[in-house]
């Protein structure tokens, strides 16, 4: 391939999308796996300064729109140095809590920063921008947000059974919801956040922040 520009940065995309070991996107491209290292330190910060234009700010996306939000799991190795920080119970595996932020087409209108997995969906939604950005929209989460001011299927009461109306309100609840599901699916198209992330923990925002650009430049933001 040898070490030109074009072909470095479409290495760094391709290692984005397809999580592949260093070892094969070097024998793919022709390269040696010291150049791939080197390419993917150097410029996965270039492509991200670039695209960080295209992320819009999420006040001005979500004017004017229901807020769907919901977080997932990207899982990591289980680096013993992070103790019980990066383990999510829910999920019963370590990881980063991203909050994910939609419309009711499934259109991506932000991401978060990633949170350490032991924090639950609450958790994270309170360390986000997420409370701020969307103050004064209509919004909806599942039953991890509770008490966040979106709206939320109802509880079933303690020792009795969920009446006719919640179960229908639930369901509507729940039908909507199915959009930012599917934002999720459309980030996780990019394999490095549907597989386990292998990379030093503290480039992990890096990662999640250009995907986040990708996806909105795709858009045509």
């Amino acid at each position: 391939m040898g070490a030109g520009l074009y072909k470095s940065v479409v290495l760094v995309l391709f290692l984005l999308r397809q999580d592949p070991v260093q070892e094969a996107a070097a024998e793919l491209f022709g390269v040696s796996q010291a150049t791939v290292s080197r390419r993917w330190t150097a410029l996965l910060p270039v492509v991200e300064k670039v695209l960080a234009s295209h992320i819009p700010d999420p006040s001005e996306a979500s004017a004017g729109r229901i807020v769907l939000v919901d977080g997932t799991l990207v899982t990591t190795w289980d680096w013993a140095s992070e103790g019980t920080t990066m383990f999510s119970g829910k999920h019963r595996d370590t990881g980063f809590n991203l909050q994910v932020a939609a419309t009711l087409t499934g259109d991506l209108l932000a991401v978060s920063a990633p949170v350490s997995g032991s924090g639950h969906d609450m958790h994270a939604w309170r360390q986000s921008f997420f409370p701020d950005a969307f103050a004064g929209r209509e919004g909806m989460g599942d039953l991890g947000y509770v008490g966040s001011g979106l709206l939320t299927p109802r509880r079933k009461p303690r020792g009795q059974e969920r009446s006719m109306g919640d179960k229908v309100a639930n369901h509507s609840v729940n039908t909507l919801r199915a959009a930012v599901e599917r934002a999720i699916a459309h980030l996780k198209d990019w394999k490095i956040l549907a597989t386990r992330y292998r990379g030093p923990l503290t480039r992990f925002a890096l990662v999640a922040k250009t995907i986040t650009a990708l996806a909105f430049y795709k858009k045509g933001w």
